[in-house]
């Protein structure tokens, strides 16, 4: 299934894409997606609707994030090798958690937003997966079970507060609009292997960045597992899982985003995002 939510921002109503590729409209059968919506139950009893019966949406409406309320919003750095190799980073020996703030959280084609006097803002394509069940102490055999399902991710950084200054990676990726998610929440049945995807990113139509999410060195179900040990979590919860090589920063000459650029992110099976670059006035 590909979960969706759509409408104008901070009003948008739970959807389905149908296999058509015509949304269709959940309101009538859950509040929205989020919380039990994401659990095993929630999930059967959308699986289990005739698709055509339910309210085709007219028009081309805006797409917000695919999941309403993220109770946590996770990151993982320096979780592709050879990312790490060059950012001159040493590999890690284990995943490196950060948070990002959950205002940041966008749609899939929503502008990205450039602060007054912010130069070295970045561009992360990432596969990012949602928490379905509460998760505690869970083993990496069973971690995948508590996975709702999966999502693109743009973990957008501004450099210079994350490797320069005071170093706090939490104030370099949680401005408004740096995390875009969707467009739609793929369930988990429809991707059988996570570890076997394709990533990219084109930057005004050139191709800065590609992966397959089989190089990663830590797993979704390792992340699962690791994070659970520390943390409960919860049904909603986010975790972006790392970007492959061709970042801007490690570039040479380095490559940041400015005014009026495109963005254009896919990850094999779940879709596209495509985002223009605004300044704040």
């Amino acid at each position: 299934m590909k979960l969706l939510r759509y409408g104008e921002r901070g009003a948008e109503k739970p959807g389905i894409l149908d296999p058509q590729g015509v949304i269709r409209d959940l309101s009538g059968v859950v509040k929205d997606i989020a919380g039990e919506a994401l659990g095993a139950v929630g999930l059967k009893r959308i699986n289990d609707l005739d698709l055509g019966s339910l309210p085709a949406v007219k028009g081309r409406p805006r797409l917000g994030p695919p999941i309403a309320m993220v109770p946590k919003f996770l990151g993982i750095g320096l979780n592709y090798r050879d990312h790490a190799e060059e950012t001159g980073m040493p590999i890690p020996e284990a995943p490196i958690v950060f948070a990002k703030a959950t205002s940041c959280i966008s749609g899939p084609n929503d502008p990205i937003l450039i602060p007054k006097g912010w130069q070295r803002m970045d561009f992360e394509v990432e596969l990012a997966f949602a928490i379905g069940s509460v998760a505690k102490n869970v083993s990496e055999a069973d971690a995948l079970s508590y996975v709702a399902g999966y999502m693109i991710a743009d973990d957008v950084s501004e450099r210079s507060l994350q490797k320069g200054g005071p170093g706090e990676w939490i104030k370099a990726k949680s401005y408004d609009s740096f995390g875009p998610l969707g467009p739609w929440l793929v369930t988990k049945d429809e991707v059988p292997d996570p570890q076997a995807l394709g990533l990219a990113l084109d930057l005004n139509g050139t191709r800065m960045q590609t992966g397959n999410t089989s190089t990663m060195i830590f797993s979704v179900a390792h992340l699962v597992s690791y994070i659970s040990g520390f943390m409960t979590l919860m049904p909603g919860d986010v975790v972006t899982t790392g970007t492959p090589p061709g970042v801007g920063m490690a570039r040479n000459p380095r490559v940041f985003l400015k005014e009026g650029d495109q963005l254009t992110l896919t990850v094999e099976g779940l879709g596209e995002q495509r985002h223009t670059v605004v300044a704040e006035a």
